[in-house]
């Protein structure tokens, strides 16, 4: 039986969205990965150091999934609910969650980790990435790139500026890593095909990832995603397109 818009809304608008994890979605929406497997390497790399430090490490569910974690791990997150889940997520791991406000300074002492990740980060303070680095120490990190998913974003707020459209762009992140100091070592970027198939799984996409459609509620938009609903149901699945890069920096040792 085919569900109604207002069943769809309000059953998208009353699940949980802590954590970092996007199951609920499943049947749902699809996205596209990038073809470089980043918790692989990930992974990878945590195999071959003896300390590691996650930045802005959502629910831990990506760096819990990477492997086993070195001896010395810590990871980084800001909001609270998420910093509940983590430290249920990565303690019987062995790793210590810290709750940081994603401001500098990272929490920890000059040349403390062999090894920093961080998946998706919001903003990326490359000075105190460096500094927190050892010395032959590497960064890697996979994030969001330019315009990713605007065209779900523009349906919403209309069109944006190129200031906006080209924010977090990859020749960005190269020119700061390189300003602290750091040799990048592979930057590579991909767009990637997303679809989403019904309306609730747009109201729980924006609601999980608030800073899209900054403000977000289902009361505020509830004509546009009524529209959204019914473009849906009569043209097939919304689609919009992801932008992902991967970087990989290291340290003079």
């Amino acid at each position: 039986m085919t569900r109604t818009f207002d069943h769809l809304v309000a059953e998208a608008d009353s699940v949980s969205v802590e954590g970092w994890d996007f199951s609920w979605l499943d049947g749902r929406a699809t996205e596209q990965r990038p073809s470089w497997g980043y918790q692989k390497l990930l992974g990878e790399r945590l195999a071959a150091v003896g300390s590691a430090l996650d930045v802005q490490t959502g629910g831990g569910e990506v760096l819990a999934g990477a492997g086993p974690l070195p001896r010395l791990t810590a990871a980084t997150e800001s909001w609270p609910p998420n910093v509940a889940k983590a430290t249920r997520l990565l303690h019987p791991l062995g790793a210590v969650v810290v709750a940081d406000a994603d401001e500098p300074p990272l929490p920890f002492g000059d040349e403390a980790f062999e090894l920093v990740s961080s998946r998706h980060p919001v903003t990326v303070w490359w000075d105190e990435i460096a500094r927190v680095l050892a010395p032959g120490g590497t960064y890697f990190s996979q994030q969001v790139g330019p315009a990713s998913v605007f065209e779900l974003v523009e349906f919403f707020l209309g069109p944006q500026p190129p200031q906006v459209r080209r924010a977090r762009h990859p020749e960005d992140a190269l020119a700061g890593a390189t300003a602290a100091g750091l040799e990048v070592v592979d930057l590579r970027s991909e767009r990637l095909r997303t679809e989403f198939h019904d309306i609730g799984a747009v109201v729980y996409f924006l609601r999980k990832v608030i800073w899209m459609v900054p403000g977000f509620t289902v009361g505020h938009y509830r004509d546009r995603l009524r529209e959204l609903h019914e473009r849906i149901e009569s043209e097939g699945p919304f689609v919009a397109h992801t932008a992902r890069f991967l970087i990989e920096a290291r340290k003079s040792g």
